[in-house]
Order: C-alpha cells, then sequence, then structure tokens
C-alpha cells in the first residue's frame, strides 16, 4: 500500500447520514473480486442520470469541475453502514480519494479503510463543507488544519502505524520477522525432532 502522512487537497462534501455500502458502490457494479474497475460505480446511483449509459448528474458533488482531483470526502454519521463489502473503500481508493471525514463510521467500514491505507477521520466535517478550501490531513500529527483553524483527531497507535508505513497484512507480520525468527531458534532448542520432522519434508 502506499504510505500515508500528510494529504493536502480539497473536499467533496457528501454530508448525508447512513450513506451505506450499497450508495458508495452499488451491488451491479461489482462485477470480479478485483480492486481494479470500480471506480466508475462509484455513488452510481447518484452520480449518473442514467447509470447504464454512465450519464453524469452535473448536479451531484463528484461531478462538479471543483471536485476534480479531490483526496479528501466528507461525509455524514454513521458513515458505510450496511454490508461489510471492502468493494466500497476499493472504489473511494480507485477513484482517488485518500481520506473520508466524517462525524461517525460503521465499525466494519472503519476497519476496511484501514486495511486498503484509507484513512477514516471521525470529527464533525461542517467547518471543512466549503467550496475551495484547501485543507490538510496530518496524520503523524493528528490534526486537519483548513482557514487558519486546526482538529484533533483520534486513532488507534496500530492503525495509524499501518497507514503512515503504508503495511497490508503481509507487510504487518514481516515487522514481526525478527521475533518471528526467534521463536522458531528456541522451538528448534527445545522440540528438535519437530523440526527434524520438518526439514525431511
Amino acid at each position: 500500500m502506499t504510505p500515508l502522512t500528510k494529504v493536502s487537497s480539497v473536499a467533496v462534501a457528501l454530508i448525508r447520514d447512513n450513506i451505506d455500502t450499497d450508495i458508495i458502490i452499488p451491488s451491479r457494479e461489482m462485477r470480479s473480486v478485483s480492486k481494479k474497475g470500480l471506480g466508475d460505480g462509484l455513488f452510481a446511483n447518484w452520480r449518473y442520470t442514467d447509470a447504464a449509459a454512465r450519464i453524469p448528474d452535473p448536479d451531484f458533488a463528484l461531478n462538479r469541475p471543483k471536485a476534480e482531483g479531490a483526496q479528501i470526502l466528507l461525509g455524514g454519521r454513521n458513515f458505510g453502514s450496511g454490508s461489510s463489502r471492502e468493494h466500497a473503500v476499493w472504489a473511494l481508493d480507485e477513484f482517488g480519494f485518500r481520506v473520508v471525514i466524517a462525524e461517525s463510521f460503521s465499525p466494519i467500514f472503519y476497519g476496511n479503510c484501514i486495511r486498503n491505507g484509507l484513512l477514516p477521520v471521525v470529527m464533525d466535517p461542517t467547518p471543512l463543507a466549503r467550496d475551495g478550501l484547501l485543507i490538510e490531513v496530518d496524520l503523524p500529527a493528528q490534526q486537519v488544519r483548513a482557514g487558519g483553524g486546526a482538529w484533533s483527531f483520534d486513532i488507534d497507535a496500530e492503525h495509524k502505524d499501518i497507514l503512515v508505513k503504508g503495511l497490508d497484512p503481509i507487510g504487518m507480520t514481516l515487522e514481526l520477522d525478527a521475533q518471528i525468527r526467534a521463536h522458531q531458534l528456541r522451538d528448534n532448542a527445545a522440540r528438535p525432532w519437530a523440526w527434524d520432522v520438518l526439514q525431511q519434508d
């Protein structure tokens, strides 16, 4: 995964409560188990006047010119509720979002964000919902800064470490390589017969 430290960007504001994963990526848009090819289906029911023909709705927030290149999404309470589909996070990521700021998140969606390199920031996003406002999200400092203001946010230390280092599950395991090797040496000394069997295989 790409390490995440600071993100500076304008934001797209979708501050509505209970935006669930079926709104984020409708089930008909999930045509494979791949992480690729989902960005076009992001918010498809809201983003297009005709989703099948991909005719954009010019009034929808993601389609406005000021949203181009935005890496920060502002949501409402209980963002990412509903089913546990990881495709919702994959679609947000492929579209270009690195941060979602919302008053609260579904726990499963929150965990999916962390495991896929997307930072979920729990705070009231309304002070940030101003057109053209440049927002800086500083993960190491755990701060959001914009328009001369600064807001602190909480994040679990392990989650922060995963995002800052860009660790996927394999990378997290490799972080423990020294402890794993030390355990193997101790176990080999205590149970050499078990290791003899493994070496024969």
